[in-house]
Parts: C-alpha cells; sequence; structure tokens
C-alpha cells in the first residue's frame, strides 16, 4: 500500500511512518513543521519515507502528495490546551480548516478507501461517573471556586453525592471543555460527513489518551503532560503536579499508538468511527509524575501544588474493549517498561 501520513514528522506522526515502513508499505509524509511542535527539521525521521514539507491547507500540493495513495493517516493537528484563549484561531484553523481541506482534496479525487483521523479523548470532557443513587450521570463543568478550596473531584448533578469514576466507552456522550477539544471533534464530524457522502469509503476516529514516549517535544506547553514533567527534570527541577495528584488517566507508549493506526489503515477489516487508543491501566497523574522521577532522578520527587487549569477535567480513562474486539488492538508495553525507556529517551527541541 501507499499511505499519505499527515503530520508525519510530529512525534505520533513518525512512529507510524516507521511502523507503515518496517511492515513494507510505501510512505508519503506531508509535515508543515509547524512552531508549536518544530524548532526545525528532525534529524529522526526514516529516510525511506518520502517527505512533502507543506501545509494540508495548501490543497493543490496535497493533491500532488495524494495521488496514487491507497490510505490517509491524518495526524496533523496542534495539540495540548495551549497558552490562552488567544490561541483559538490557530487551532480552529491548524484543526478544523486543515482536515476540511484534506477532505475536500480527497472527494475531488474520488477516494474512497481508509481514512484514520487522530482525535483525542478529550472530546468526552470528564469521564465517566457512576452515582450510588442516580447511576451514569453527567457533571457539570467544575466550578472554580470549588477548585481554589481544593474540592477537587466532581459530585452527583442531582444529590451532590461522591462520584465514581469508570471506563470511558466509544457511546458515551462526547462534551469538550476546551478549544483544542472542539476541533477535535469538530474533526470527527467532518469525518463522518465525508463518510456519509462516500460511503464505499471508511473514516475511523481514534481517541488517543495520554500518548508518551521517545520523540517527544521538550519545554513547550503544547505538549503533553509527560513532556512536562520530562522536560522539568532535565533542568532539574521536581515536576509540578496540578491539584493533588490523584487524578486518574490512561498512559499509553507512542509505539501502541502507531500500530493501533497500522491496525486501522491496514488490518482485515476496516471500522468505522470512533476507537479509544489507550493501555486499558489507568493510574494517577502523581503516580505517573513518581515513576519518571524514579527512573531520572530520585531525588527529585514530584511536588504536589494544587493550582488548577481553566479547561481540565478530573478523571478521564478509557474502555478498550472496542479496540480488541474491533481493531484487534490491545497495548503491548506496559507502563513501568515505558516510563523506564521514556526517563532516558531522546525529546525533540
Amino acid at each position: 500500500m501507499r499511505v499519505l501520513v499527515t503530520g508525519g514528522a510530529g512525534f505520533i506522526g513518525s512512529h507510524i511512518a516507521d511502523a507503515l515502513l518496517d511492515d513494507g508499505h510505501a510512505v508519503v509524509v506531508v509535515d508543515s513543521l509547524h512552531p508549536a511542535a518544530h524548532r526545525n527539521q528532525p534529524a529522526d525521521l526514516d529516510p525511506r519515507a518520502e517527505y512533502r514539507w507543506h501545509s494540508v491547507l495548501d490543497r493543490d500540493a496535497l493533491a500532488d502528495a495524494m495521488r496514487g495513495c491507497d490510505a490517509v493517516c491524518h495526524q496533523a493537528a496542534m495539540v495540548g490546551l495551549g497558552v490562552d484563549f488567544a490561541d483559538t484561531t490557530d487551532y480552529v484553523i491548524e484543526n478544523d480548516l486543515g482536515t476540511a481541506s484534506l477532505l475536500r482534496v480527497i472527494h475531488d479525487q474520488g477516494f474512497v478507501g481508509r481514512i484514520v483521523l487522530a482525535s483525542s479523548m478529550v472530546v468526552y470532557g470528564e469521564g465517566r461517573y457512576r452515582c450510588p443513587s442516580h447511576r451514569i450521570v453527567r457533571p457539570a463543568p467544575r466550578d472554580p471556586a470549588d477548585l481554589v478550596l481544593g474540592h477537587f473531584d466532581p459530585l452527583c448533578p442531582v444529590c451532590g453525592s461522591q462520584l465514581a469514576s469508570e471506563a470511558v466507552p466509544e457511546d458515551a456522550p462526547t462534551d469538550p471543555r476546551n478549544v483544542y477539544a472542539a476541533t477535535k471533534l469538530h474533526q470527527e464530524h467532518l469525518g463522518t460527513a465525508y463518510a456519509i457522502e462516500h460511503p464505499d469509503a471508511t473514516v475511523t476516529a481514534l481517541r488517543y489518551h495520554n500518548v508518551y514516549g521517545p520523540r517527544m517535544p521538550r519545554d513547550t506547553q503544547y505538549a503533553g503532560v509527560a513532556s512536562i514533567f520530562r522536560s522539568a527534570l532535565e533542568r532539574g527541577e521536581p515536576p509540578r503536579v496540578f491539584e493533588d495528584g490523584a487524578q486518574m488517566r490512561d498512559f499509553v507508549h507512542v509505539r501502541d499508538v502507531a500500530r493501533a493506526n497500522v491496525l486501522a489503515l491496514t488490518g482485515p477489516r476496516a471500522v468505522s468511527g470512533p476507537i479509544n487508543v489507550a493501555s486499558g491501566h489507568p493510574c494517577s497523574v502523581l503516580s505517573a509524575a513518581s515513576a519518571l522521577a524514579e527512573a531520572f532522578a530520585p531525588h527529585l520527587a514530584p511536588e504536589v501544588v494544587g493550582s488548577w487549569r481553566s479547561g481540565d477535567v478530573r478523571h478521564v480513562f478509557a474502555s478498550t474493549e472496542r479496540a480488541r474486539s474491533h481493531l484487534g488492538f490491545a497495548a503491548e508495553i506496559d507502563f513501568s517498561e515505558g516510563i523506564r525507556e521514556f526517563a532516558t529517551a531522546t525529546l525533540r527541541n
């Protein structure tokens, strides 16, 4: 197969390109080397791929790169919460307009193969919660007044009881609570619209949970929390953990994420709709920071600072049943093994 990988020079995209090439596929990478992710062209790119250094917004150049491709893996996007709300237009342009540009090009070429879209667990907003009396409930966004007082866990919106968090399945209601989350959900909606009008095409939205591993960008507010912790350790500083550190996440290794993409692109079964990509073994943010510090510099134990960020949610981790039953995917890299590797892995500038 010949596969177009947008954002294929990025953290996740480059690992996907490697995995496809190792399986014998031809890869065409389109990447704009956006300054939020790249200071310069990465030195660790696989020379077996063909590289086109332009944005997906350049439809003529994208159409040329797309010719002859059998599948599309759309990873190009701005990620993370960003600096502040002033980033809104950049997120919408890069994520939503970029996806629309790609879909317009493949529509013009009559493409009806597999399209895999990089989505995110952020589309769920808060995770899944169960009240002892009212079963599954959807808590409202957390009140800043409660957060200031250190009351971080949401309560039942009906009776105010404590809630138990559960793994989120793909059919859970979506509830994006920041700009990045809103753009990722809109990307999914655009992909769904394409699939409806092109019934012979398949659009799979892989909802990544907290991806970590080699090639993460360092020292940027657009990076994931694992990279932020690792960058602090490299500076000789303890990782700073927000809230009380008890917020639950699912950390999944980037090579497992790449393998999920390859299965969605080339596996025996074409799968439509969203699929969670996660390890299936959630842990607290504090325990993740502690494991990383222990592997990198045991004397730099994490500091729990109690502060919070607008747009963050308390607990969100995934049900992995659909990935297993539909894609045949299950994460293989244990967190303890992966975090030891990540502690000394090369990060990108």
